[in-house]
């Protein structure tokens, strides 16, 4: 990975909130409900915003709008860069779609090497909604 390793990125993070203001946010729950996490984010910013604010930041951020805008979709990116016909940035926006890409066999190995390279943390992802 260009970054190096997913699992010690996000281990590091996660322990660093103890030592720093970091705000988690979780893919499912912006997909479950976006309005709700939208106001954690203002609240964390130590903002409060308006009801006609916190429904036009949801209504902008929703996927379908951010897919379609060319400012958030990275449609403009150079395709050496970014090759929109290997995949789309944003692709379907859907929790759990990884059920209809990886065999049981992929998916368990995938949990067995989750396992033990996020051993000793007690953060938790949810894979569906």
């Amino acid at each position: 990975v260009a970054y190096g390793s997913w699992y010690d990125h996000v281990k590091g993070y996660w322990e660093r909130r103890k030592d720093h203001p970091i705000l988690y946010l979780f893919y499912e729950d912006l997909k479950e409900d976006p309005r709700q996490e939208i106001a954690k984010v203002a609240q964390f910013l130590g903002q409060e915003l308006p009801e006609a604010m916190l429904d036009a930041i949801n209504r902008h951020t929703s996927f379908e709008a951010m897919r379609d805008n060319p400012s958030t979709n990275y449609s403009m990116v150079p395709s050496h860069l970014m090759d929109h016909g290997i995949s789309p940035f944003m692709r379907k926006g859907t929790a759990g779609d990884w059920k209809n890409h990886f065999t049981v066999a992929q998916s368990e190995r995938f949990d067995q090497d989750y396992a033990q390279k996020m051993s000793g943390t007690d953060l938790r992802f949810r894979t569906q909604i």
